[in-house]
Order: C-alpha cells, then structure tokens, then sequence
C-alpha cells in the first residue's frame, strides 16, 4: 500500500520564492525558451535567405519566375515567425 507523502508541503519551504515561481511558470508553459529560440532562428534564417534572394533579383542572377516565390516564401517565414512570438509573448501575461 502506497503512504501518503508527509514531506510534500515542506518542499515549497526549502525553496526560495524567485526559484518557486520560475519552477511554477516552466510547468504552466513547458519549453517556451526552446520555442523562442527556435522563432528567432529560423526568423534569423528567414531574413538571411530573403537578403540573398533580394540580392540575386538584383544582380539579374536568378529569373523572376524563380526568384520572386522563393523570396516571397522566406518573407512569410519572417512574418510567421514574429507572429508566433507575439502570440507567444501575449500568452505569457497574466
């Protein structure tokens, strides 16, 4: 038969209240660091692309045919990525 843990209430008091309250945010929001890095990797990733296909549209390098949709696909995946992390920023408010 499992006991009752008499010990559950005393771990809240060996913590401080900045460690309690990081440790309580982390479990109402798991990984949201590893979310904010990855929208800002792959925004960083996006504009690096659209720089470089702005860049072969000017130089003549590339068609229109091929070089408008490619930067037009590395824009959306800018905007995706602010978005997502404005709509993850809001959701950290209380």
């Amino acid at each position: 038969m499992v006991q009752p843990n008499s010990q559950k209430s005393t771990y809240k008091g060996q913590l401080n209240p900045e460690q309690y309250a990081r440790l309580k945010a982390e479990a109402a929001s798991p990984y949201r660091g590893l979310r904010k890095f990855v929208y800002l990797a792959f925004g960083a990733s996006g504009l690096i692309g659209a720089f470089i296909f702005i860049l072969k549209l000017l130089a003549h390098n590339t068609s229109l045919e091929v070089g408008l949709p490619s930067l037009a696909l590395q824009l959306g995946v800018v905007a995706l990525m602010i978005f997502l992390w404005r709509w993850d920023q809001n959701r950290e408010k209380p």
